[in-house]
């Protein structure tokens, strides 16, 4: 059975590394194409790509696993990423796609962010990027954890083991082949996931005889197990909803809204991202549901709820059909890992660097900094991910929120607000990330449990930062008129472009 699998993975990791190759070959001969494609990426492949990436292994473990321990209450957390996602296309990607390019070809966030108000003390930037690094580093070492458990769960591999095998398979083909690269082993994996999700759980569902088999065992199990309010407080399900607060200032996320290639692209991207997320978030749950039913009227035993959709692969399926589920599994890993190893790569080349070291290094030297970059901040993660009683859900969740709140309303306001400041920008950015981690590692206790157990931790971080990023910025001097005139230019540009779809549409 094992080698049947390993069959089917390994063909997996070939057609990544051709991908890779393909990249290396097509868009690596200076920064602009590594890290960002050279803004010409289809729309389909764009959606895919963010879907993936966002998803990572929380969509085929960290997710069922809490659905198959709390019941469908836990599906809260799904419909706040949902919405969340909808806005992110709506609100963030049309404008930052142009945006980021009127802004001198902005290819990171941190620069963005410089050259959005003309920072030329670059606190910004640095600041920006050390949050980039920071907490993508812990996300990465998520994906690594979800990796290590995988080749434990699957193969019987020390956990170790399956760390760098995880790490190793999508360095190499993101060192190589930079954004492009990643972006289209994205959408292959993007593709893996969604087939992989539907599958899963009906298999399950039509092996254990139907709806009234699976709802009979699980109300048999705990009465309230399908009731979505059962155990939930208000703010728990403001914690759980507020998830989709974090779209806003995912920089592997809404760096795939910068690559795509024309604005008109942006509405093809939301409806293929958001028909993508629906029915892969619909099937994550599902396989939690039914995969909790499954294993008490089979007699199952599980050891880590996380790993249920392994579980239900190995029982359910042909070997070769099982491989090509895990590849699933690897799939949502390595399409996040190498996203964010490749802004945490961008962001230490562009933003660090070329800002700081040597301003005017060459178009060769910058690719390799940066592929020198992606084999560090790897290094660092498998690190952190030795510590294997990491939940990847609490890794995701600390790491999401981070970038929510430090990101999230500076990007809003930046696309929304003329008259915000560069102080306005750093006080909301300090301010969102230290309420963050204040949050987390703050020893404060309330009735013998962390601020974390009643709160989730973005909901201050992103509110102070608002208010932070507002009230310095009105008491701060006015930005320079070129900086408005630029922003103004960006909205009319907006504005035209919507102008003529609705009068096009008329006609």
């Amino acid at each position: 059975m094992h080698d049947a699998m390993l069959v089917s993975l390994f063909a997996y990791f070939f057609l990544m590394m051709a991908i890779g190759y393909y990249g290396y070959r097509n868009a690596t001969s200076d920064v602009s194409e590594f890290m960002l494609g050279d803004r010409k990426l289809h729309p389909a492949i764009g959606a895919l790509s963010a879907g993936a990436s966002d998803m990572s292994g929380w969509m085929l473990m960290g997710l069922p696993g809490a659905i198959y321990l709390s019941g469908i209450s836990a599906a809260w957390i799904a419909v706040g990423l949902v919405i969340g996602a909808y806005f992110n296309y709506l609100l963030v990607a049309p404008r930052l796609r142009i945006y980021t390019e009127m802004t001198d070809d902005a290819i990171t966030i941190p620069d963005f962010f410089e050259k959005r108000f003309l920072d030329t003390s670059r606190s910004l930037r640095v600041l920006s990027s050390i949050v980039i690094i920071v907490f993508f580093t812990l996300y990465t070492s998520s994906g690594v954890v979800a990796g290590g458990k995988l080749f434990e769960a699957s193969f019987g591999l020390d956990y170790e083991i399956g760390l760098f095998i995880t790490a190793s398979a999508v360095v190499a083909y993101t060192l190589f082949g930079g954004f492009l690269a990643v972006s289209i082993t994205d959408f292959v994996q993007g593709c893996i996931m969604f087939v992989a999700l539907v599958l899963v759980p009906s298999v399950a569902f039509i092996d254990l005889g139907g709806y009234n088999t699976i709802s009979s065992t699980l109300i048999s199990i705990d009465p309230e197990f399908l009731n979505w309010f059962s155990g939930v407080t208000l703010l728990g399900l403001l914690s759980s909803l507020s998830w989709g607060l974090g779209y806003f200032g995912q920089p592997h996320i809404i760096v795939r809204f910068m690559a795509i290639r024309t604005l008109g692209d942006i509405q093809k991207a939301r409806h293929i991202g958001m028909s993508w997320m629906l029915v892969t978030v619909l099937g994550a749950v599902a396989t939690g549901l039914v995969g909790l039913a499954y294993v008490t009227v089979r007699g199952g035993s599980l050891a880590d709820s996380e790993t249920i959709f392994i579980y239900l692969s190995q029982v359910l399926f042909h070997p070769y059909i099982t491989g090509f589920l895990l590849a699933a599994i690897l799939a949502a890993i390595m399409s996040t890992i190498s996203s964010q190893l490749l802004v945490s790569s961008s962001s230490l080349t562009e933003d660090f660097y070329k800002s700081f070291i040597h301003r005017d290094a060459s178009q060769r030297e910058l690719v390799l900094v940066g592929r020198l970059s992606i084999l560090g901040v790897a290094l660092v993660a498998i690190a952190l991910s030795f510590d294997r009683s990491n939940s990847i859900l609490s890794l995701v969740s600390n790491a999401w929120a981070g970038f929510g709140a430090a990101f999230g309303p500076i990007i809003l306001l930046s696309l929304y607000w003329r008259n915000m400041t560069r102080d306005g920008a750093l006080a909301g950015m300090i301010t969102g990330a230290v309420t963050v981690l204040v949050w987390i590692y703050a020893p404060i206790q309330i009735d013998g449990k962390n601020l974390t157990s009643y709160l989730y931790e973005i909901i201050p971080g992103f509110i102070l930062s608002f208010i932070a990023a507002i009230v310095v910025s009105l008491f701060t001097s006015k930005p320079q008129a070129c900086i408005t005139d630029r922003f103004d230019k960006m909205r009319q540009f907006i504005t035209e472009y919507v102008d003529k779809r609705t009068l096009r549409k008329s006609n």
